[in-house]
């Protein structure tokens, strides 16, 4: 069993609808070209450094898919209900703070990280 979470390179200040916006582009099957957003970049070295996501593979890794599915803007990551996955969680929410990221949860359909505050879970609604 696993749940999704898709990391965002959306500005703090962004509205709900931008950030919508980018859920839909992102989970869809095109995604934007052009250059890598520094933060994801970061976001994901320091992620993978932590929980690989290239062989060998633990098999007691955290990811239920591997490699991650990486865009310019954005990180998405199905994560096993775990031990493992829990440490994860909390590793994709401290290291999306550190890099001034947004997170998704499509399970909840919220973002967290709107205005850098990452205590609060917004709504994300249609």
């Amino acid at each position: 069993m696993s749940f999704e979470l898709l990391v965002l390179a959306a500005q703090p200040a962004v509205a709900l609808s931008v950030v919508r916006e980018m859920v839909d582009h992102c989970t869809g099957l095109a995604h934007r070209d052009g250059e890598l957003d520094p933060r994801i970049v970061a976001f994901y070295e320091d992620l993978r450094a932590a929980f690989p996501d290239h062989p060998p593979y633990d098999p007691q890794s955290a990811w239920m898919s591997a490699p991650l599915a990486v865009g310019i803007d954005h990180v998405s990551m199905s994560i096993s209900h775990s031990p493992r996955g829990s440490e994860a969680v909390s590793a994709v929410c401290r290291l999306a703070e550190r890099h001034g990221l947004v997170i998704y949860d499509p399970q909840g359909d919220e973002v967290t990280g709107l205005q850098q505050d990452y205590r609060t879970t917004v709504p994300l609604g249609d």
